[in-house]
């Protein structure tokens, strides 16, 4: 049976082999991720984002435990570190989530970053896919937790969970980084711990300033999440959110501008490819370099030359 066909009938064994080839460029990956395209769109998408150690994967691992009490289904992608010595993820979340390895109702994938920045691998998105036609009701996509440049993450998520926690030391700088601009719902993780108070007002008060956000306010939660404090709350915040995007007609929008930032990305990505391999296996390209060396021509007309060739 088709690859494809057992992905849509619930073969876990296939979902990690689609995802295995995706990730990996494999020649079937084209053609999977076409073939399951029609049957994508239906799950909610959540990115938990948010500094290293505030407690994101401790926090996703008990709002999917939640979720399941619902009866939904949970996909993970977690995305760790790439490993220096053999590639792949460094599995430290997987570590971490142990107990939903065993839930047949959640499917957790860990994912190196392999150099992307932003805090998302760049196969993320495709993977999502998969487990979306896969038939999961909700995905998480927990980011590698790189700091304050991990924004990729409102590219894929329906709604993004920033997690901070008190006594960083850098509350107010991860504020300014551009986080408070892709949140929705703000979680203060480890809420026991002084100076919760005052990240909690420093939240309010930036919130209160910005401008972009008029038809959803962003909350502010509070959670203990290794003692499963505050969930309760988080999930209604959650739902809320869910609610607000699909009667506000937001949600039809933010998809609208995902898809063509995919279609973007998908087509740059296959021109460089077709523009390199042209000039590469036809040696163009050291003579462009010797041109540049000799100061013969500039970088900006070399370029021009090329996509003037290709375009014809």
């Amino acid at each position: 049976m088709d690859i494809v066909q057992e992905l849509l009938r619930g073969s876990r064994r296939a979902l990690a082999r689609a995802i295995t080839a995706v990730e990996n460029d494999y020649e079937e990956a084209g053609s999977i991720l076409q073939d399951i395209y029609p049957f994508t769109g239906r799950a909610h998408v959540i990115g938990i984002t948010g500094p290293p150690g505030a407690g994101k994967s401790t926090l996703t691992d008990k709002l999917a435990k939640e979720y399941r009490g619902q009866g939904k289904t949970v996909g993970i992608v977690a995305v760790d570190p790439t490993s220096p010595f053999f590639g792949g993820a460094i599995l430290g979340d997987r570590i971490r989530m142990n107990e939903l390895t065993m839930d047949p109702g959640v499917f957790l994938r860990s994912m190196g970053t392999r150099g992307s920045l932003g805090g998302l691998a760049r196969k993320t998105v495709e993977v999502v896919k998969l487990m979306d036609a896969f038939g999961k009701d909700i995905i998480f996509i927990e980011t590698v937790g790189v700091g304050q440049s991990e924004v990729d993450v409102i590219k894929a998520a329906d709604t993004t969970v920033v997690v901070l926690v008190p006594g960083l030391g850098d509350d107010i700088q991860a504020i300014k980084a551009g986080i408070l601009e892709i949140g929705d719902i703000f979680v203060i993780n480890k809420a026991d711990r002084d100076g919760v108070e005052r990240l909690n007002t420093e939240l309010e008060m930036m919130l209160d300033l910005n401008p972009e956000k008029t038809l959803w306010r962003p909350v502010v939660k509070r959670t203990v999440a290794s003692r499963g404090e505050g969930l309760v709350e988080l999930l209604e915040a959650l739902e809320n959110h869910r609610t607000f995007l699909v009667t506000s007609g937001e949600q039809q929008r933010r998809r609208s501008a995902r898809t063509k930032n995919e279609l973007l990305v998908l087509l740059n990505e296959h021109i460089s490819k077709k523009v390199l391999e042209k000039i590469t296996v036809g040696g163009e390209l050291d003579s462009f370099v010797e041109r540049l060396e000799n100061h013969q021509q500039t970088p900006y007309a070399i370029v021009n030359t090329i996509l003037a060739e290709m375009l014809r």
